[in-house]
Parts: structure tokens; C-alpha cells; sequence
């Protein structure tokens, strides 16, 4: 087996497209450390395709020395979509940045097996993808930006039983007259809210003919466990029915 050599070119290919330790450190989700490390010791066998992919380089060059040095692949698609230029122009490493954020998605979940008590938290196995622009517009934190789904009709006509919902988690103050995702003691609720006199709150619902605003005062918001959970800033709402089209 060739002994791996791979720190001084590693180190080399670095300095040449003016790439920090901590910055490659960052694109590697891994402690500059580790990157400062391999200078000496050599980039790790596990990392050595996806470094060599990142560089434009080939492994088998940056491992031994040996051999084509240039790759031919410049592109790498990571799991989150994010698609990265590895090449070296002008000495900037240029990263390409997605269209799309994708957000974790939160649910009412019992807090235990068989537990009639829930609460909400992030699903693992689900995600909802949106464009950037939308919250960059909107001035969100990428990090502070979740989905959930709207359950039963109490915001119809404005919002649909089963719609899928944006949070800005980063903005939970209150603003009278804007949609905002509560937790009460467990439950995922979305509503109107509204400052009262009293540190109190109304929630409001859309459809009020069938769901009348509720007043909670500061002690019920804490005995309920009452928290607001971030400002609702997007919606989708799905046809319930496709339209038959007639025969002419």
C-alpha cells in the first residue's frame, strides 16, 4: 500500500486558492483542528474523495503524488443540495449557493409511548424545501425558519386544514393582527394574535363564526404552558378537489 504524503500538497493546494483552515474546516462541517492536522499527518483515508473532489484534484495525486493531477469532475452534490465549484479561479474558492432552504418539519408528538400528553418538536424523517429568496426577502434567519402543518379548520378560508405552514421562529414577540404558531400545553395551534391590557393575550381564529376568540391572562398562560412558537410568514393551501371538465 502507498503511504499517504497527502499533507504538504493539501496545504499547498490551500494556500494557492487562499482557502483558511477554518474555512475549509467550515465547508467539511469538521473542527480546524482536524484541517491543521492534516498537514502533517495527511488528510484522513475516509475524507480523502470528497477533499480531493473540493481541490479539483484527483485523489490517487493528492494521496501519493503521483499520477494525473487535475480532475475532471469540478462539481460535488452534498446531501443538502448545496452544489460547490471546487475549482480554483484567481485564487477564490467559489461556492454556488442553492436556490432552495430546506426546513425542519415540527408536529405534535406524544412525549412518550403511549403517552396521552404530546408536545412539539422536529420530525427527523421529514423536511420542507423553500425558495431562499422567500426568507431572505423577509429578512429571516435560514436557522430560525421551520414548517408544521395546519390542523383542523379554525384559520378557513385564510388557511386550509391540512396546509403547510413557514415559522420564523426568530420573531415570537407579538404584533396585533398577525398569524402566529402557539404550543398550548402540547398542541400546535394557529391564530391571530393580539396584545391585552394585563400582559394577556387574544387568540383569534379566521373562521370565528365557528371557533369565538379566546382570552388568556398571564397567569393562564402559564399554568397552560402557553409559548408563541414564531411568526406564520407562509402558507400553501392544496385544492381539495380537481374540476371535472365537461364533455363539448
Amino acid at each position: 500500500m502507498k503511504k499517504n504524503t497527502s499533507g504538504p500538497r493539501f496545504r499547498a493546494l490551500l494556500r494557492l486558492a487562499s482557502i483558511t483552515t477554518s474555512g475549509f474546516a467550515e465547508f467539511l462541517n469538521t473542527a480546524p483542528q482536524n484541517v491543521h492536522n492534516w498537514y502533517t499527518r495527511g488528510v484522513p483515508a475516509h475524507c480523502m474523495e470528497e477533499v480531493a473532489m473540493r481541490l479539483s484534484v484527483n485523489s490517487e495525486w493528492l494521496k501519493t503524488g503521483e499520477g494525473q493531477k487535475d480532475a475532471r469532475h469540478l462539481r460535488l452534490l452534498d446531501e443538502t443540495g448545496n452544489t460547490f465549484d471546487a475549482q480554483a479561479i484567481r485564487g477564490v474558492y467559489t461556492v454556488i449557493e442553492p436556490t432552495d432552504v430546506e426546513l425542519p418539519l415540527f408536529k405534535e408528538t406524544a412525549t412518550a409511548p403511549g403517552s396521552k400528553k404530546n408536545h412539539v418538536v422536529e420530525d427527523p424523517s421529514q423536511s420542507i424545501r423553500l425558495p431562499r429568496g422567500h426568507l431572505d426577502s423577509l429578512e429571516i434567519n435560514h436557522a430560525d425558519a421551520i414548517c408544521a402543518h395546519m390542523i383542523g379548520n379554525s384559520m378557513a378560508e385564510k388557511i386550509e386544514d391540512g396546509s403547510t405552514l413557514a415559522i420564523d421562529r426568530g420573531l415570537t414577540q407579538i404584533v396585533d393582527g398577525e398569524i402566529y404558531a402557539i404550543e398550548h400545553d402540547g398542541m400546535l395551534r394557529i391564530k391571530y394574535l393580539h396584545r391585552v391590557p394585563g400582559n394577556a393575550i387574544r387568540m383569534r381564529s379566521h373562521n370565528s363564526a365557528q371557533y369565538p376568540d379566546e382570552i388568556f391572562r398571564a397567569a393562564q398562560i402559564e399554568e397552560q404552558n402557553i409559548r408563541v412558537l414564531g411568526w406564520v410568514f407562509w402558507w400553501s393551501t392544496l385544492n381539495k378537489r380537481r374540476p371535472e371538465v365537461p364533455f363539448l
